[in-house]
């Protein structure tokens, strides 16, 4: 090859790289760029069958620090009818704690988070056990003999805590967090869930409390 040819090669080897580099970089500008429109778009306020904002709850201000994953429902539900049991064995529904507050916390014993978070809930109710209107309710989920067993000495080592269990693990999938253990929920003195949260927390921390307290200043139910 002529060197007149190899210098001209040389240079459309030259063209062709830098619009190769030019060209990707301009690609991860873009893809730079996109990442951050996505990240500082604003989020979408949450949209009712009507197709108006719905109106957030007035929980929400609670939903900081421990208490971050803390959902607020605007509208809340009843908690569901399903039929639960206690130590002895007895029949119990959630119907039974109307006029109280009631922290429902579903747990397992292969749910180490659950294991982790329940001195909390344990410190939580001695702080109201001389609260009659309080009433934290674990409910565990261990579905095999064995597994029960292991539940009630666990249990046991955190007074006052109450046993009552699930064994058909249905529980966790009549609550908000569909399935996801551990979870916490809050329900008001007319039985309706008024908040929850997937995952485990401190619920002995100033801001469980503050929600508690917010919760328990509301008044009863009329008859």
């Amino acid at each position: 090859m002529s060197g007149s040819r190899k210098a001209i090669w040389a240079v459309v080897g030259a063209i062709v790289l830098v619009s190769t580099i030019a060209g990707a970089g301009g690609m991860a500008i873009s893809l730079y760029a996109n990442h951050r429109q996505a990240a500082q778009a604003p989020t979408a306020p949450a949209i009712d069958k009507a197709g108006d904002a719905a109106a957030p709850s007035d929980l929400t201000r609670f939903a900081v620090g421990a208490m971050a994953r803390l959902q607020t429902p605007a509208e809340p539900k009843p908690a569901p009818g399903y039929v639960f049991r206690d130590r002895t064995g007895t029949a119990v529904r959630f119907q039974a704690f109307e006029g109280r507050v009631t922290v429902v916390n579903l747990w397992a014993m292969w749910c180490a988070p659950c294991r982790a978070e329940m001195p909390t809930l344990a410190a939580l109710a001695r702080s109201y056990e001389a609260n009659p209107d309080l009433i934290v309710l674990p409910i565990n989920v261990d579905a095999t003999p064995d597994g029960v067993t292991q539940a009630k000495t666990f249990i046991d080592a955190h007074a006052p805590l109450p046993f009552y269990n699930d064994v058909r693990f249905q529980l966790p999938f009549e609550f908000p967090g569909k399935g996801m253990m551990p979870q916490t929920i809050i329900l008001d003195r007319q039985g309706r869930i008024r908040a929850s949260l997937a995952g485990d927390a401190d619920w002995n921390s100033a801001q469980a409390r503050a929600l508690i307290d917010a919760l328990l200043a509301e008044s009863a139910p009329t008859a």
